[in-house]
């Protein structure tokens, strides 16, 4: 195969961001590339003037360290004339022309009403395809290849790979959560997809350990809260506002009327997680004052970003997180990542090591 461009999907309205973290990715690793992308289309094309390295792509831009893109893979020219009644045929002959086997196809759409429109054309067609597939030998569960096809219509398809160590492992990118019933707000989908997103799950077994103790910031009505509950830890729910009474009822929450901003624990906790709606460097400077002063080990929140200049704000809270512990010679791991549950906000995750 022969990589026309890296495509990376997103959050329809987040193209710019997409594109401006790609950008500074590449250029740091001197790799010199333009950018295609349509507004509120969910994708960005990223072009290099030289031809693409598989194998150094790979090694030199993380899928890690990407904050608003979902999801990155190398793809060809589009096909754009697939005949509805035979498929298969076409899509066969090009997928041979890249010479090598997948651990698996998925086939996607943009995040866009339009790409919804297909996602019952890509359900129908995902089994025919793989049986196809699997009689080529073409599907091999020790390949360390995944085989994406990008469908813009049902008969026009990007046709890309990715790494699976350097890309999501969900379809489109995007983590498939249900609503917990008994959950007081649809934000704990927010604080569950960060976990189960941004921390692996021997992190998750290790931070995330029955017993510990944590301070929710802007609690009620409770949504993130039922998330460290439903794990088995104390909170100290921090609100001026009612929490949920069969939250309440858990036995392990104590609700504590005060101003999130000023409000201090007695004594140290594991968890500081935060919702709260006020200016990103704001809770930024907040977050990492709890960090940098010991009232916490570990911390999850989210950042609500401005109109303009949204990718712009994100490094600016990153850098002076970075920045404030290096000073102190803290070890730390920052993740932040624009979320599928998140909208004008980004969710991040700094863990103190």
């Amino acid at each position: 195969m022969k990589p026309l461009c890296c495509l990376l999907y997103c959050r329809p309205g987040f193209e710019k961001e997409s594109a401006s973290e790609i950008m500074q990715l590449t250029q740091s690793h001197n790799i010199m590339g333009y950018i295609k992308a349509k507004p509120d289309s969910g994708y960005v094309g990223f072009y290099p003037t030289s031809p693409i390295d598989l194998i150094e792509f790979n090694k030199s831009i993380k899928f890690k360290e990407m904050i608003f893109s979902r999801q990155s893979l190398f793809v060809s020219e589009m096909i754009n004339t697939l005949p509805p009644e035979d498929r298969i045929t076409p899509l066969l002959t090009a997928i041979q022309t890249i010479d090598l086997t997948f651990n698996t196809v998925f086939l996607e759409t943009p995040d866009t009403n339009e790409g919804k429109q297909l996602s019952g054309f890509c359900k129908k067609f995902t089994t025919p395809l793989t049986i196809a597939l699997e009689r080529k030998s073409l599907i091999q569960k020790k390949s360390e290849w995944r085989l994406h096809l990008f469908f813009l219509s049902s008969s026009a398809v990007y046709i890309g790979i990715s790494h699976i160590r350097n890309s999501s492992t969900e379809v489109m990118g995007i983590k498939r959560l249900r609503f917990p019933k008994m959950a007081p707000s649809r934000s704990t989908l927010k604080l569950e997809e960060a976990f189960k997103t941004m921390l692996s799950e021997k992190q998750q077994q290790d931070y995330l350990k029955n017993g510990m103790t944590a301070v929710d910031l802007g609690a009620c009505p409770g949504g993130w809260t039922w998330q460290l509950v439903n794990r088995g830890i104390r909170v100290n729910a921090i609100d001026n506002g009612a929490m949920d009474k069969a939250l309440m009822d858990s036995g392990i929450v104590k609700e504590i009327k005060a101003d999130g901003f000023k409000y201090l624990p007695e004594t140290p906790v594991d968890w500081l997680v935060c919702d709260m709606v006020e200016r990103p460097m704001h809770i930024t400077r907040l977050m990492t004052r709890w960090l940098t002063d010991g009232h916490c080990k570990y911390a999850a929140f989210n950042l609500k970003l401005p109109m303009k200049k949204r990718y712009d704000m994100v490094m600016d809270c990153k850098n002076y997180i970075s920045e404030e512990l290096d000073r102190l010679n803290i070890s730390y791991n920052i993740n932040i990542k624009h979320l599928y549950h998140d909208r004008e906000e980004v969710t991040c995750i700094v863990l103190l090591t």
